[in-house]
């Protein structure tokens, strides 16, 4: 996946994504195998390939090797290409291998994985003459307590850990990510970059991304392809008027949270009392509560008012 990056590391300012940014600098200049760890749609691919690019070994090939869906026999046909693929490199480096997916292998091939991994500490002696990085969607952790994962090869391929947060970890990072994307794909189809009003990036900034930096991506490419930010964004807001009870119940909200949820409520019953003392006629509507009558066809849509003159015969 294509996440946002600007002189090699990747977009935000949250303490979370800093952080994770400081030690990629110093991991990337050891030999040590890494286990990128992080929910689907937060990068770990490119935090794979920033890590070889900041490498000893960034003059030779990355290699990707997917372990979903992966039997023992694939396994080691993908072993043997991958070694035949780096056939032209130094005897000393075999440049770095991705491996993505590993929480999906099962257990016949991780045992097969471990015994084609090298053994030891990096950088003994030129022992390893790969560079290791390993994807894991999963809590690993949690995977080898209910008997999934080997230990063993727990211990080989997670030199060091490094757990990439969530967007909703870092939603600070939201609008510097968006700008990005935005730019990127408005030129990729001769667009003007669209600018997002304060309502929307509003929007944007109370939903749970589920799908991560992944999702806010295809929406950005969304936007730029219709032109049209409101139809982009429909989707994402009924998504998240019908996922709503369900979240509410499972975390406590901050109070910022609440004001705003009951700042939308009472708008929303300003504009129902309004459409109803004005026999539903919009415009009038639109004059008695002092906005635009473009505003208020956005504002009956998005707090879910379209269907009410309907119920109402």
């Amino acid at each position: 996946m294509d996440v946002a990056v600007s002189n090699g590391f990747v977009y935000g300012h949250s303490p979370a994504i800093q952080s994770v940014n400081l030690m990629v600098v110093e991991i990337a200049r050891t030999d040590i195998p890494v286990l990128l760890m992080g929910d689907s749609g937060t990068g770990k691919e490119e935090y794979g390939r920033l890590i070889h690019r900041l490498s000893g070994h960034c003059q030779t090939p990355l290699r990707k090797l997917s372990c979903r869906a992966l039997e023992p026999r694939e396994l080691l046909t993908q072993w043997k290409s991958y070694l035949r693929g780096n056939a032209e490199c130094a005897e000393s480096d075999l440049g770095t291998l991705l491996l993505d997916g590993v929480d999906d292998l099962d257990l016949a091939c991780q045992k097969v994985l471990l015994s084609l991994l090298p053994d030891g500490d990096a950088g003994e002696g030129g022992s390893n003459r790969m560079r290791l990085i390993a994807c894991a969607s999963r809590n690993l952790d949690e995977e080898i307590e209910s008997g999934r994962f080997r230990r063993e090869l727990y211990f080989r391929i997670s030199g060091v850990c490094l757990r990439l947060p969530s967007l909703r970890e870092r939603k600070e990072d939201i609008s510097v990510l968006m700008e990005h994307f935005l730019a990127k794909h408005a030129a990729e189809v001769g667009r003007e970059v669209p600018v997002l009003s304060v309502d929307e990036m509003e929007i944007l900034e109370t939903y749970d991304w589920p799908g991560n930096i992944r999702e806010l991506k295809n929406l950005a490419r969304k936007i730029a392809v219709l032109g049209d930010t409101g139809k982009a964004l429909g989707e994402l807001r009924v998504t998240r008027r019908t996922e709503a009870p369900r979240h509410e119940e499972e975390q406590s909200l901050s109070l910022k949270v609440a004001a705003r949820m009951a700042s939308r409520q009472a708008e929303r019953e300003l504009i129902l009392k309004a459409l109803e003392r004005t026999h539903w006629n919009r415009k009038r509507a639109a004059q008695e509560l002092q906005i635009s009558y473009k505003s208020l066809l956005y504002k009956i849509k998005e707090t879910g008012l379209e269907g009410k003159k309907a119920e109402r015969g």
